[in-house]
């Protein structure tokens, strides 16, 4: 069984979603949890989930004050920082083609989705080493860093950022043992994303053939990744992305069809892959 008791995590945007299904789940396995959350009201949520030595922090990691007191404040409580799961991420809303992006665009952008990893980790760090070998470094990332997604250029291109920020860190930090790898998930049922919700209640049932394994993903199956990912199981490995995705990259734009058979076109006219 996994335990993580005399370990401290810290998850950032821990209030909701795959954010606060990580922070729940090393909290029931033992770990001492730390929570970065900008919304007050869903920090107080989190906070009445987890157990008493919690520390949940009203903190907006793209204010490097802000960080730097939180990390002051978690070596003050716990002494030690074994895992930092850099969680928060957005595409904020923004759909449009790069010529219509603004400047201010690529600034929120890039602020939430790329610049505050390296704000948070480089505040981390002094504390994951003082802590010894054994740390964990978890980036969350998205399947759109590995394919295209229109209209989201810039956050798209971002998100690819947070790989490269992980393979090469991995190799600064592998002489002090602490491990950096990355998790890209495909659409996720999170108060930020609703799938099911925006699909029509006609198509509901399309959605077991859209995703090889014939569902969205929840914030359990991200902290199925993130635990596996924090524990000694995968203790020789570093550096790499986790696609938590159902299967929907590996399929690469095919689809079943309603009679069961494979088909790269959205509408089915009679042709297809047979199986």
């Amino acid at each position: 069984m996994i335990d993580f008791t005399g370990r401290t995590a810290l998850v950032t945007g821990g209030g909701s979603g795959i954010g606060r299904g990580i922070a729940e789940a090393f909290d029931k396995l033992g770990a001492r949890v730390a929570v970065a959350e900008i919304d007050p009201a869903r920090a107080d949520a989190v906070r009445a989930s987890l157990g008493a030595d919690a520390l949940v922090s009203v903190t907006d990691v793209r204010d490097t004050p802000q960080v730097d007191a939180l990390l002051a404040e978690v070596g003050q409580r716990y002494g030690r920082l074994d895992i930092l799961v850099n969680n928060v991420g957005d595409f904020l809303g923004i759909s449009k083609s790069l010529e219509e992006h603004t400047d201010e665009d690529f600034d929120a952008l890039y602020a939430v989705n790329l610049r505050h990893l390296f704000q948070v980790t480089r505040a981390a760090l002094p504390l994951m080493k003082k802590s010894g070998p054994g740390g964990s470094i978890i980036n969350i990332s998205t399947i759109e860093a590995f394919r295209g997604i229109p209209k989201c250029i810039v956050y798209s291109a971002f998100k690819a950022g947070v790989s490269g920020f992980t393979r090469s860190l991995a190799l600064d930090l592998g002489p002090s043992g602490i491990r950096v790898n990355e998790i890209a998930p495909e659409t996720t049922e999170t108060g930020q994303v609703k799938p099911s919700q925006w699909i029509p209640a006609t198509l509901q049932d399309h959605i077991p053939r859209w995703i090889p394994l014939g569902r969205f993903g929840q914030p359990a199956d991200a902290a199925g990744c993130a635990v596996f990912l924090a524990s000694e199981l995968s203790g020789w490995v570093t550096g790499t992305t986790l696609h938590l995705d159902g299967g929907a990259l590996a399929a690469g734009g095919w689809y079943r069809a309603p009679d069961g058979r494979w088909t790269n076109t959205p509408v089915v006219t009679g042709s297809g892959i047979g199986g």
